[in-house]
């Protein structure tokens, strides 16, 4: 059963997936603002986003065994490996990314369930054949990949704001510098297994090294619009400027010395950068800024605060 388990979180690309459900939980908790976060309804959230995470990731697998097992760093990968079938994983792939989204619709609300849906249709319908066809395909799983932010927002407030949006805009751009770095360092594994990742086109690199810089550029002021829409506070301000000049010194840096090692570091930084940026917003939310307002005298009691985001109950002003 332990095996099993491992296999299904193997399938599931479970650090990624982990990475997904905590920018949709860090939505959900800065969409609710000043008022209590609503404890049950951020744990449905977060389950129905890790299932929708978890079956767009093993229908990925599916479509791209072959492939996988012609490169070293995914041929130990459980389909490629042989150590489950096909059909196994067409199984649980389709019940998970089916159920996720089914289980938003009945336990948070159908707004945030159709986010979810779009994301895994764009993943696994989109994003997966376009790597075999076209470099367009980055551009698109970053679309896929800005989506859970916006279910997160959508299931606190049964609504898109501009805050989710922007929270959405963000892991759009976030993602171009991180998957470029990545498919920089693997480009000649890409080419061997027929992907067209635009670093295996793009051999002298001026297009893809563009591209960091301008995506890298647009992280700064996209993380800072959130203290305009009010939130985000004056702390995260601050945190996320230095975040984003230091990720941008990263990716200027590797144009510079356009060498793996670089690559490799350019890389690391967007898995520091994003974590950093979230918890960050998650402190300091809100129109002036959870670390920069007095705290209130009276506190909720816990049993309130479970209850006060009942999944899928809005008021009628938010219908």
């Amino acid at each position: 059963m332990l095996r099993l388990l491992l296999v299904y979180l193997d399938l599931s690309k479970a650090r990624l997936s982990a990475l997904v459900v905590a920018t949709a939980a860090v939505s959900y908790i800065v969409a609710r603002g000043e008022e209590p976060i609503g404890l049950l309804g951020l744990s449905w959230t977060a389950i129905g986003t890790a299932f929708a995470a978890a079956g767009a990731n093993a229908l990925n697998q599916v479509l791209e065994a072959d492939r996988d097992g012609l490169m070293a760093r995914t041929s130990g990968r459980p389909l490629p490996a042989r150590t489950i079938g096909r059909l196994h994983g067409v199984l649980f792939g389709l019940a998970a990314a089916i159920g996720g989204p089914v289980l938003l619709a009945l336990r948070v609300n159908l707004l945030a369930a159709v986010f979810a849906l779009a994301a895994v249709a764009l993943y696994v319908l989109a994003y997966t054949p376009l790597k075999t066809r076209s470099p367009a395909c980055t551009l698109v799983g970053a679309v896929s990949g800005a989506l859970p932010p916006v279910i997160g927002w959508s299931a606190a407030t049964g609504r898109i704001d501009a805050g989710g949006l922007l929270l959405g805009g963000i892991l759009f751009a976030w993602q171009v510098p991180h998957f470029l770095s990545l498919a920089w360092m693997h480009r000649e594994e890409y080419a061997r297994a027929g992907f067209r990742m635009l670093p295996v086109l793009d051999r002298t690199g001026r297009v893809v090294f563009r591209m960091i810089v301008l995506y890298s550029l647009l992280l700064i002021p996209a993380a800072l619009a959130l203290v305009l829409v009010g939130a985000a506070g004056p702390v995260y301000a601050a945190g996320s400027l230095v975040l984003g000049l230091g990720f941008l010194l990263f990716g200027i840096r590797f144009i510079e010395r356009r060498t793996a090692g670089e690559a490799k570091r350019l890389f690391l930084a967007s898995v520091v950068y994003l974590p950093l940026l979230l918890g960050l917003l998650a402190l300091d939310r809100g129109p002036a800024g959870n670390l920069s307002r007095p705290a209130r005298a009276e506190t909720m009691p816990l049993e309130d605060s479970l209850d006060s985001e009942e999944p899928g109950s809005f008021s009628s002003a938010d219908r």
